[in-house]
């Protein structure tokens, strides 16, 4: 059996959720939950309509308040029983918190959390509360969804690099690493480190080196996951 000093590193896309019920713009022909993606996750499509960006993220932060994690999110969490695991994320959803994962970075921002369009450092929680027209920062600029719109830059992406970088295990789930730089954060895992990907669909992995492939869902794929690294 693995040491509970191994590090298992986990990428979580958005398969990860899916069967918690939220859904990708990926998966809806360039719409996410009928919005145009380009509308409301980039800068342009916030300073074009800051009200309909607002309205946006409004109700996925009211979806994701009816959502729960899967079976997914929990046997991730209850891995920390035996590795040291760390979640890099590209969801903005806070369904691995939820389920009790511990060490989880948010690549893309984060549903809860609104932040000035100002000053970048200054975040708030906001739980599952909307955004409005005129809430402010305490510096009088109106706050935005704290989440990184294509086109931004990734402020967490060193962080990743870091974490991926001392891995035993590294694992991919339900994601199409078509998204950079997230992507390419397989090729920082250490030459000596195992290296996994669980999707139910068909996924290049820009690698050349051996990666063991489970294809199933996220419940499903974790419990075999769990099962294998824990038996060898």
């Amino acid at each position: 059996m693995k040491s509970s000093s191994d590090k298992l590193i986990v990428l979580t896309g958005a398969g990860m959720s899916a069967e918690s019920g939220i859904r990708t713009f990926r998966e809806a022909g360039g719409l996410w939950e009928e919005y145009d993606v380009t509308e409301v996750a980039s800068p342009m499509g916030w300073w074009k309509n800051r009200e309909l960006v607002l309205r946006f993220y409004n109700e996925r932060r009211r979806q994701l308040a009816e959502c729960r994690p899967n079976k997914g999110h929990s046997t991730l969490a209850e891995l920390e029983n035996y590795f040291d695991v760390h979640i890099i994320t590209q969801n903005i959803d806070n369904l691995h918190e939820r389920a009790g994962s511990t060490k989880v970075l948010h690549l893309h921002g984060e549903l809860t959390k609104a932040r000035s369009t100002a000053d970048p450092s200054l975040v708030y929680d906001i739980g599952y509360k909307d955004i409005n027209l005129e809430d402010k920062c305490e510096k009088g600029s109106q706050l935005r969804p704290h989440i990184v719109w294509f086109g931004e830059q990734v402020p967490m992406m060193d962080e990743a690099v870091r974490i991926t970088e001392t891995a035993d295990i590294f694992v991919v789930i339900g994601t199409s690493l078509n998204v950079y730089p997230a992507a390419g954060l397989i090729n920082h895992a250490p030459a000596g480190a195992s290296l996994w990907l669980i999707d139910p669909n068909e996924v290049y992995v820009p690698v050349t080196r051996k990666v063991e492939i489970i294809r199933a869902g996220a419940s499903e794929g974790v419990a075999i996951l769990k099962q294998r690294v824990l038996s060898e």
